[in-house]
């Protein structure tokens, strides 16, 4: 098949890319900057921005399917504020179903994030529904994937979690966390065992129509994240909890100096679970407990 790959040259793109080569596929990379090292050798580049549709129709032209990957973190406010979600998430992949249809090709996959609402908490949360439901009413043949965070070579969500600290805490070793890392969950799931999911439903015809929420083997606590991370590098951090009213109020407050670059939503994002009440990958053939845990990934278990 002929696959593009929008936001080919990002975390989760880079992987997929090497995934559908290694099929046989034919497969463009599509991003504002393609010109990743990430990337393997045979896999074309094609300049595009989502948010521009005249930048990236011309790339949809002759492709079997698409698979849509473009997204803010919704770890930190995006530059421009919260309205750039809409404006990535729920305007970009209307483009991207737009040139779709224009250039007649069949399949959609879109890959969304748990908890999508157009009535959502945080503005992430909110865009992600709009754009479900912008491939919903679609013409295609559409897939849509709901995974908890993605870990994996390439990813933030490891690094994100000293990051967090140099952010709070600098130079001591105690570590703040809202609530003290016990109220917020994850179901994280290893970039190398969702991206063959991907790939299976661009030819597999009983996965059109189907929404699928995807986890990991395991829930963690953010408090077992971190300690995780810290004992992967051989360091060690005492948890300090912080109530999480005054995490609110800190974040809040923090949120409107310049450049800072969390503020309420991510605070609010803290208050809900990011996990799947039924985990899909069956869907798959696949047995949830054979799946890569973090701690395998980071070589503690």
């Amino acid at each position: 098949m002929k696959v593009l790959v929008v936001g080919g040259s990002g975390f989760i793109g880079s992987h997929l890319c090497r995934e559908l080569q290694s099929r046989g596929h034919s497969v463009t990379a599509m991003s504002r900057s393609p010109n990743s090292e990430d990337l393997p050798d045979g896999v074309e580049k094609a300049m595009g921005d989502v948010t521009d549709y005249d930048s990236i129709a011309g790339a949809f032209e002759g492709k079997d399917a698409v698979v849509n990957l473009v997204a803010l973190s919704p770890l930190f406010e995006p530059s421009g504020g919260n309205r750039m979600h809409d404006i990535v998430h729920w305007q970009g992949t209307e483009n991207v179903v737009k040139a779709a249809e224009a250039n007649d090709v069949p399949r959609l996959v879109q890959l969304s994030a748990l908890g999508a609402d157009t009535d959502g908490d945080t503005a992430y949360i909110r865009s992600k529904g709009k754009a479900e439901g912008a491939v919903k009413s679609s013409g295609l043949d559409w897939v849509i994937f709901r995974p908890s965070v993605v870990f994996g070579d390439g990813g933030e969500f490891v690094s994100f979690t000293k990051r967090l600290k140099g952010m709070f805490a600098p130079g001591v070793p105690l570590y703040p966390l809202p609530g003290g890392g016990k109220k917020t969950r994850f179901q994280p799931i290893w970039v190398g065992d969702l991206v063959p999911m991907l790939a299976d439903t661009l030819s597999e015809a009983e996965h059109v129509g189907e929404v699928y929420e995807l986890g990991g083997p395991e829930v963690l606590t953010l408090r077992q994240v971190t300690e995780q991370v810290y004992e992967a590098s051989d360091s060690s951090v005492s948890i300090l909890p912080l109530p999480m009213a005054l995490a609110g109020i800190g974040l809040k407050t923090l949120g409107a100096v310049p450049g800072f670059p969390m503020g309420g939503d991510q605070y609010r994002s803290l208050n809900f679970d990011n996990t799947t009440d039924d985990n899909a990958v069956a869907a798959f053939d696949v047995d949830p407990d054979e799946l890569t845990t973090l701690g395998e990934y980071l070589g503690i278990q």
